[in-house]
């Protein structure tokens, strides 16, 4: 998915939240980030999907401010909270479960909304109340096609995205081990707005359930000329990819197919690509250069 000149204020605000997160109360020094940006972001390639413009606008932060993971505490008191509600979000799912319900359908339900606590496009949404009241909303046959899929044996592939969401992913990443799946859970291998790394993953024990990996990417996204020529054997070898959350999905359509991508459609023009409102929880099969009418991503011989 190209960037769109549509994205071009969204960079512009997140240059100003960043500026401000990192020099907190020096204008001279938030004028002079949003100033360096607006250059730099006239210059780059528009061509690359959003989560590969955004790595750039982290370089330049961290050289001028010296601050490297900005969302560090934003992070830590994220996965607290969705900690703390994790054990009654459990009780829900093995309701679900007792009720001879699709307890996996229900897990995916949740942890879409914790894509919601994304640093990077700011929405006013009380996802904690959408947890409480959360409703199937993914269409019957895509659900369908990815149960299917997810089969005693398979070799499923879980693509991260924020923290916080990776604490509702270990519902999904459960429900997937209970049907007897391989699953590996892949993580940012550099901070980058408040996605999730591997401390992360250790932080809230997704290690604990199954293997984490790093993508070796340092955008919010899986870009994929920015993944490790390892981690890209990984996607090639997994039998299921389920790839969370926005930048993910901004990433990958139009370069990978066939990837189930699960996330909040955030902004207008993600929307209008997913085919689905603004606001609401998306699960869809990504599209292939061929379909998206873009060229094919080239495959690194080495990690960019």
């Amino acid at each position: 998915m190209n960037t769109a000149l549509d994205c071009m204020p969204c960079f512009m605000k997140m240059a100003l939240n960043d500026a401000r997160l990192a020099c907190p109360g020096d204008e001279a020094m938030h004028r002079a980030i949003v100033a360096a940006w607006g250059r730099r972001l006239a210059d780059l390639d528009l061509t690359e999907p959003p989560p590969a413009i955004a790595r750039h606008l982290a370089d330049l932060i961290a050289a001028m401010t010296g601050c490297g993971d900005l969302y560090l505490e934003d992070k830590r008191a994220s996965n607290a909270r969705v900690q703390e509600l994790l054990p009654g979000l459990k009780g829900v799912v093995e309701r679900r479960r007792a009720e001879g319900g699709d307890p996996l359908a229900l897990a995916l339900e949740l942890a879409v909304v914790g894509n919601y606590i994304d640093r990077g496009v700011r929405v006013d949404a009380d996802w904690e109340a959408e947890l409480a009241n959360v409703t199937a909303s993914f269409p019957p046959e895509v659900v369908a096609d990815f149960s299917a899929r997810a089969v005693d044996g398979a070799d499923v592939l879980v693509l991260g995205d924020n923290a916080g969401e990776i604490v509702l992913d270990t519902l999904v990443v459960e429900e997937l081990l209970r049907r007897g799946c391989r699953v590996t859970y892949a993580v940012r291998s550099r901070p980058v707005i408040n996605d999730a790394t591997m401390a992360d993953a250790e932080a809230v024990g997704m290690t604990r359930l199954c293997t984490v990996v790093e993508s070796g990417v340092d955008t919010p996204g899986t870009v994929i000329e920015r993944c490790t020529p390892a981690f890209l054997d990984h996607m090639r070898a997994a039998d299921l990819i389920l790839s969370k959350g926005q930048g993910n999905f901004e990433a990958l359509q139009g370069r990978w197919p066939g990837v189930f991508c699960a996330f909040k459609a955030k902004c207008a023009r993600v929307a209008a690509e997913s085919g689905e409102p603004k606001g609401a929880s998306v699960l869809l099969r990504s599209r292939g250069p061929e379909d998206a009418g873009e060229p094919a991503a080239p495959d690194p011989g080495e990690h960019a």
